[in-house]
């Protein structure tokens, strides 16, 4: 029998509705007008040919039953068996709505899928609303997995290690904790089987098998293992390397974050035509004006003066005077940057990220500061966004933090050049005619030498020397 496409407006006290041509009254008597409701605007079809499958039917009359109202996500299916009409459903909680889905939420435009690193509960652990449950590791951030309901955990659905991407399926809550599978349960079964007697007829198959396993391995050096080799391959082999047993090697798989870094690293050296130029600063005016001023500065701006906002302000003067060194490649084309975006590299547990620090020709010292030390702790705690790590004219990397004296740092693509700072170490220093201790870093600027020459880049290292020395020079512009 065919099926027509019957498409009807479900209006208040319905009384005319019908559907296959039969009156409403008639499918479903004991639905009376007072039952009845109105939905506006939304329509539902009975397609032909078989089952088909309706969307956005948010309200569906059951036979034998009540109004039931369900989420938009349903898929409602109508087929043709003894009654009128069936209705079966399926969305993203139980019929009686108790159990929702945990899914992979969106990762950002360039990630398109990562893997589940960790998961933060067990089964039969209560969460709240939006309680992370597990960890998504991608190729620039780690992502919660919240679970969207308040309830027990009834099982995951997904393994560590395995690859998902937004909208995957990890986790099912339990809104009521029915159904829960609690890890005590499990393991008291397993400790209450592994303690239980075995029938005789087990036993004596257990206590036969012991001794065919001796036997075999009684008769093994028997037939395998003659005097003469064993002795000849260690006198062969006497001045040949002993390497370590792999026994005492650990493989362990690379992270996401891992490999990105390092594809991105070596992208630059084959890309970059990439020179270094070093240069030596006396840090004794600026470490001297963090002393005279440091109080005063926490006291007014609750956060502690350091040196790279020293450096970042030295860095944004030296871009404003050689403009080529903010600048990048595109194809045959220079892409001249009129804003001064500088990321900083922060080495975190996981690997290297590099948030970026906007508009820093526009930031105060104080302003500089805070920008830092909300990023810095934000990359450590792994809740940094990808916005907060996109662009990025001019990188700055202090190295120095971990006791670097000196290093060619590596261009951060698609950027033209990097400066390297490194640790302060006293050092005897010719001060007018006199041998005199200062305290000095050794600075290093790594550039693409197809665009920029020798010339702007250390014009470019000496700028950021001036400044650091002579902090006063930002005050007068010179």
């Amino acid at each position: 029998m065919m099926w027509g496409i019957i498409r009807r407006k479900v209006a208040c006290c319905g009384s005319s509705a019908s559907i296959l041509g039969q009156p409403l009254q008639r499918i479903r008597p004991a639905v009376s007008a007072a039952r009845s409701y109105s939905t506006a605007g939304q329509k539902a079809s009975l397609l032909s040919r078989g089952p088909k499958q309706v969307q956005n039917f948010t309200h569906c009359i059951l036979l034998g039953g009540s109004v039931k109202s369900k989420p938009v996500r349903e898929f409602i299916s109508f087929t043709q068996p003894s009654s009128p009409i069936q209705i079966w459903s399926r969305s993203f909680s139980s019929d009686n709505g108790d159990l929702v889905d945990a899914v992979v939420p969106f990762m950002g435009e360039s990630i398109t899928d990562g893997t589940l690193a960790k998961f933060l509960k067990k089964p039969g652990d209560s969460v709240k609303v939006d309680e992370p449950i597990a960890q998504v590791e991608t190729d620039k951030v780690t992502i919660d997995v919240a679970s969207p309901e308040a309830g027990v955990i009834q099982k995951f659905v997904a393994k560590e290690g395995d690859t998902v991407e937004p909208g995957t399926k990890i986790a099912v809550i339990s809104k009521s904790g029915e159904g829960a599978i609690h890890a005590a349960p499990s393991e008291e079964k397993s400790d209450k089987e592994a303690s239980k007697p075995c029938p005789p007829g087990k036993e004596s198959v257990a206590k036969q098998e012991p001794k065919v396993e001796t036997s075999a391995v009684k008769e093994k050096p028997k037939t395998s293992s003659p005097p003469p080799p064993p002795s000849s391959p260690p006198k062969a082999s006497a001045t040949e390397p002993q390497l370590p047993p792999k026994e005492r090697e650990r493989r362990v798989p690379m992270t996401r974050l891992r490999k990105r870094v390092a594809t991105r690293l070596k992208d630059s050296q084959n890309t970059f035509a990439m020179l270094t130029t070093f240069n030596e600063v006396d840090m004794t005016n600026l470490m001297k004006l963090r002393s005279d001023y440091k109080d005063a500065f926490v006291e007014k701006h609750g956060v502690k003066l350091g040196l790279m906002s020293g450096f970042l302000k030295a860095a944004v003067s030296g871009l404003q005077n050689q403009p080529i060194i903010n600048a990048v490649i595109d194809g045959d084309d220079i892409i001249y940057r009129d804003y001064i975006d500088i990321s900083i590299a922060v080495g975190t547990p996981k690997g290297l990220v590099v948030p970026v620090i906007r508009n820093a020709d526009k930031m105060n010292f104080a302003e500089i500061e805070k920008e830092i030390n909300t990023l810095a702790r934000k990359a450590n705690d792994g809740t940094i966004s990808i916005d907060e790590m996109a662009g990025g004219s001019f990188t700055i990397s202090n190295g120095g933090v971990y006791g670097s004296l000196l290093s060619t740092p590596i261009i951060n693509p698609p950027q033209s050049a990097i400066l390297g700072m490194h640790s302060i170490v006293t050092r005897p220093m010719v001060v007018d005619g006199n041998i005199v201790p200062r305290p000095m870093m050794y600075i290093a600027l790594t550039y693409d030498h197809r665009l920029i020459d020798g010339r702007e880049a250390v014009f470019f290292l000496r700028r950021i020397k001036d400044v650091v020395e002579d902090p006063r020079r930002l005050l007068l512009d010179i």
